[in-house]
């Protein structure tokens, strides 16, 4: 996977949006405003996902391209390489797992409004 196939991939997501709140070189992605996928313009090589505490622990032990979260909260998130040594697949899981973090974690109100405008 490559920067523009993980691009086009967040924004699938429903009410995915993109930004560049940290400068010109760290792409954002969001849903209703919180954050689920941070990548690199310039490296373009890793992207960090927001991940279940034990389940974060696990792939760490499983892939050695998935890191503790670089910058981040390293309990809560993982840095994941995209050297071909993981799977579109396995990309993809993480990417959605992340995703379905957050918006779960938004209100419900918010959350059938999003269903909702995806129907």
């Amino acid at each position: 996977m490559n920067i523009e196939e993980l691009r086009d991939y967040c924004l699938k997501k429903p009410a995915a949006t993109e930004g560049l709140p940290f400068g010109e070189d760290t792409l954002v992605f969001k849903v209703a405003g919180k954050m689920f996928l941070l990548t690199g313009i310039t490296a373009g090589n890793n992207f960090n996902v927001k991940c279940d505490p034990e389940l974060a622990v696990e792939l760490r032990e499983q892939y050695t391209e998935v890191q503790p979260g670089y910058h981040m909260n390293k309990k809560m998130w993982n840095t994941v390489y995209m050297d071909g040594s993981l799977t579109s697949k396995q990309l993809h899981q993480m990417i959605d797992h992340s995703y379905d973090l957050v918006f779960k974690g938004l209100p419900k109100k918010l959350q059938e409004e999003i269903v909702e405008g995806n129907q």
